[in-house]
């Protein structure tokens, strides 16, 4: 009589479909990375100032481009401008949940110096107990 032999279960997992997986996104990660910028596109002054130590939260960054508007990098449409109001209301709603939270002004370099400090007054009127000015490093 003809017996057959059984097979054992292999207990080993294939694991190529998941590098493969893994690569291709690694490789998607890798092309949309550069393209994903946070806030407005304004034009910052140059100056030779030493960069601020990275915090564990993000900063909260207010921006003002050349017409005067103002922007903030919170929120679903971070490109819309906002009002007086709608921003002040935005920050303070951020302090109240993150009150470490540090707060930095972006403004274009094309802007009055006068609209950058109305929006510091917005954002003393908010609560903000200090603010950083964001700049670009001087080319050499």
């Amino acid at each position: 009589m003809y017996t057959r032999k059984r097979r054992r279960p292999v207990s080993e997992i294939n694991v190529v479909p998941y590098i493969d997986v893994m690569l291709v996104l690694l490789i998607i990660f890798m092309v949309t990375a550069p393209l994903i910028s946070q806030g407005v596109k304004v034009e910052l002054p140059k100056a030779s100032a030493q960069p601020i130590e990275q915090e564990d939260t993000p900063p909260l960054i207010a921006s003002v481009d050349v017409q005067g508007n103002y922007y903030l990098n919170i929120g679903n449409d971070q490109e819309t401008a906002l009002g007086t109001q709608e921003l002040t209301a935005l920050v303070a709603e951020k302090l109240k949940a993150e009150p470490q939270t540090p707060v930095v002004v972006k403004g274009d370099g094309q802007v009055a110096y006068n609209e950058v400090i109305q929006l510091m007054v917005l954002l003393q009127q908010a609560g903000v107990p200090s603010v950083g000015l964001m700049t670009d490093p001087v080319d050499e």
